[in-house]
């Protein structure tokens, strides 16, 4: 199934689209100009922002190869099909109706009470690098495991569509499509170190806040085909 009904175009357009979520993005945009002040160098700025891509890299691959075997070994392959595409046209529909009434009623965004905790995680982090720098380093790593798992919510439904995919096909098979989802993740999160890196972080910020809402109506309309495919591919 995995041959027919899962393309290259799909991967790397889930994968994109998870990327350019302005959750992702504004938590990214926000530690970087973190990094950049608490440093006061944009080298180590860089580093700082190369190993949190890093780390989110491998946090977000191993999530999805556990949700994977989870999936594949309890037998609920069908059933995980059939709740991702929902999700995915539920999670399209709330990115939509944020491209018109952007924050107004219940809206895809982080666990509760994670902004509140990013901050102090952050403070942690400057005070830790005033007595021990190069520790510091060691909770910008954690500091990527968690924002993985409180984005879910904003960011999780392309991907466990396409981990539902993956799931009607062998784990072998998966792997290479996983690999990939996840390297065409990282890459606009390096775009935007780089561009941090030659010192435009509140161009970026600024970027971001203009066009959320168009990110926001790009999103919904591709979850929604995404889903609807789905749908439409178990009836072939």
């Amino acid at each position: 199934m995995i041959g027919e009904d899962l393309t290259l175009g799909i991967i790397i357009g889930a994968a994109l689209v998870d990327s350019i979520n302005p959750c992702v993005l504004g938590v990214l945009i926000f530690l970087l100009a973190f990094l950049t002040r608490v440093f006061s160098s944009r080298t180590r700025m860089l580093i700082g922002g190369l190993l949190y891509t890093i780390v989110v890299y491998i946090t977000y691959l191993a999530l999805g190869f556990g949700i994977f075997k989870a999936a594949v070994s309890v037998g609920v392959a069908s059933g995980f099909y059939w709740v991702a595409a929902i999700i995915a046209i539920v999670a399209g529909l709330f990115e939509i109706k944020d491209f018109f009434w952007y924050g107004k009623g219940f809206s895809l965004q982080m666990i509760p009470g994670a902004s509140r905790r990013l901050k102090a995680y952050t403070a942690k982090i400057e005070k830790l690098q005033e007595k021990h720098p190069r520790s510091s380093l060691l909770l910008i790593a954690l500091l990527g495991v968690f924002v993985v798992l409180v984005e879910l919510p904003c960011t999780g439904a392309p991907y466990f569509a396409v981990l539902a995919l993956l799931a009607q096909g062998s784990y072998s098979a998966a792997i290479p499509y996983l690999l990939l989802y996840n390297f065409v993740f990282i890459i606009p999160l390096l775009v935007v170190i780089g561009i941090a890196y030659g010192g435009r972080t509140e161009v970026l910020e600024e970027w971001r806040r203009r066009h959320r809402k168009l990110m926001r109506l790009v999103i919904g309309l591709f979850l929604i085909a995404l889903g609807g495919y789905m749908i439409y591919s178990l009836q072939f």
